[in-house]
């Protein structure tokens, strides 16, 4: 409609009509496909072709729409001036773009152009391009990276796939965070309402956990009632209302992402930054938010473990963001230790509901509050106080809200794990190790988390941490305690413990790393 209506105004075309849909049945690359497909019919005077054409292909969703031009005689007089016979005009239809020709430009380090990528995304979306492919052209992008113009075309294409959502109805500036993943990371639950009680709104698109990383929508399915899936419609109601919201993604956001990163997940491709970048860049954008703010973790627990490569994904996060208009903003935090002393569902749950109550581990606290005051100016409230927030409880007040928004009851019991196991120290002295690729996997292990995105996670499993590095522990002192449903898991997830938790001599050096390593802007 919206392209009928574009070559009309521009009055290109006396009139148009849109057919469809209508079933396809089509033989392509070797591959039987099927799918619906719209006709427009558009009623032009013969010598305005080209520029209608040129039209056409510009403002198309499709790299290579198919475009054909055939004369038309009217069955009575009266629109000489309209219709003009025009008998020359073959049948035109754009050449297909050669998925070879595109892996091939990328593994021989060549630059991807605008109408390739557009191309590629676009037909992988639609099944043209097969997934064996695909994934060749992905390990090429793997081995051979791409510079800044093709990342954010790979983006725009991506985020063309699918819909865009629009929050310019609300009365309230726009503010979203993402994290690259943690160990221990709940920040999310206390962050949303926090920010929303100063002002801003919220639109949180959040997962599901996957391997070591917990998911922030497994934790909040913890509480009895609420629900991840909220229409188009119920987000917008319940950001109007209460100002913060935190739910899954719809299928409409950003499809090819859904596709590709399904695919990397499963052919050694996921640790490219580039793919990682545009993954996570398309959704947000594509999102709606008005500024952005990304927590890049660093270290065992999480997926970046260097510096470097930290610094350079949240660089061409930034950019990407600035690049298509969204205010970002990026901190590099620490993840070589937990963060908060709970890594599980239900656990989280209860430590982000004690931050919010003015309590809390300090680490989590200090994270909430710096993310909050990025959140915040970007979105242009810079008089707010979101430490003002959490201690007259409003951020709190929040919360329930939007829990009870989303069908949850925020007052509810939440569940506990059946089992339990305690892990004492062997000797007494400095705790100098808490590796939090350890304790994310032994909570993975206890069933907290999940290896497939269709594996059923405990809501009360996890790990429970009773001391952190630089604590003087004495031998016998309970260090963490193990939760699960299954008490045959402890022995695994104390095999994934062996090595990341160590006790030093009591005057062992020890040197606290900040929660904050970098801003990037």
């Amino acid at each position: 409609m919206k392209l009928a209506q574009s070559v009309v105004s521009a009055r290109l075309a006396a009139g148009a009509q849109i057919v469809g849909p209508v079933g396809s049945v089509f033989w392509h690359q070797g591959e039987f496909g099927s799918g619906e497909e719209w006709q427009l019919v558009l009623k032009i005077r013969a010598d305005r072709y080209d520029e209608v054409e040129a039209h056409l292909l510009k403002h198309h969703p499709w790299q290579n729409p198919e475009v054909s031009a055939v004369p038309f005689v009217p069955a009575a007089p009266g629109h000489p001036g309209v219709y003009a016979c025009r008998t020359d005009l073959p049948v035109r239809k754009e050449p297909s773009m050669d998925v070879i020709s595109v892996i091939r430009t990328k593994r021989d380090r060549g630059e991807l152009t605008p109408a390739q990528i557009d191309w590629v995304i676009d037909a992988y979306t639609r099944g043209e391009v097969a997934h064996e492919q695909m994934s060749s052209l992905a390990m090429a992008i793997f081995l051979n990276g791409m510079n800044r113009t093709e990342i954010a075309r790979w983006t725009a294409a991506m985020i063309a796939s699918g819909e865009r959502m629009d929050f310019s109805s609300l009365p309230r500036p726009t503010a979203d965070k993402h994290s690259t993943g943690g160990v221990g990371d709940k920040i999310t639950l206390p962050l949303a309402p926090l920010v929303a009680a100063c002002g801003a709104a919220v639109p949180q698109l959040s997962g599901r956990g996957l391997g070591h990383t917990g998911g922030t929508l497994d934790k909040l399915e913890a509480i009895p009632g609420w629900r991840a899936t909220l229409s188009n419609d119920e987000m917008l109601n319940v950001l109007r209302d209460v100002g913060s919201v935190i739910c899954a993604a719809g299928d409409g956001l950003a499809p090819a992402d859904k596709k590709l990163y399904a695919l990397r997940d499963v052919t050694g491709t996921v640790e490219s930054i580039p793919l990682i970048a545009s993954s996570i860049m398309s959704k947000k954008i594509a999102e709606g938010t008005g500024s952005l703010v990304l927590d890049v973790k660093v270290g065992s627990g999480a997926f970046m473990k260097h510096l470097d490569d930290a610094r350079e994904l949240a660089s061409t996060m930034v950019e990407l963001g600035t690049d298509h208009g969204v205010k970002t903003v990026a901190l590099l935090t620490d993840m070589a230790t937990p963060l908060g002393l709970t890594a599980g569902n239900a656990l989280e749950v209860r430590e982000s509901v004690e931050v919010l109550a003015g309590g809390g581990p300090q680490d989590v606290v200090d994270l909430t509050l710096a993310l909050a005051r990025e959140m915040l100016d970007a979105a242009g409230l810079k008089d707010a106080d979101p430490a003002k927030a959490l201690a007259d409880g409003s951020a709190m007040d929040h919360w329930r809200r939007m829990i009870a928004a989303q069908g949850g009851d925020p007052d509810a019991t939440l569940p506990v794990a059946r089992e339990h196991h305690v892990v004492t120290a062997a000797s007494s002295g400095t705790l100098t190790t808490l590796d939090a690729y350890a304790v994310g996997l032994a909570a993975w292990r206890l069933g907290a988390g999940r290896a497939r995105k269709e594996d059923p996670v405990q809501a009360g499993a996890g790990v429970e941490l009773h001391a952190k590095p630089g604590d003087t522990v004495t031998a016998g002192q309970p260090l963490l305690t193990l939760h699960t449903d299954t008490p045959e898991k402890f022995p695994y997830a104390l095999e994934a413990l062996d090595g990341g938790v160590l006790v030093g001599p009591e005057d062992a050096a020890f040197a606290a790393t900040p929660v904050v390593l970098e801003r990037i802007a």
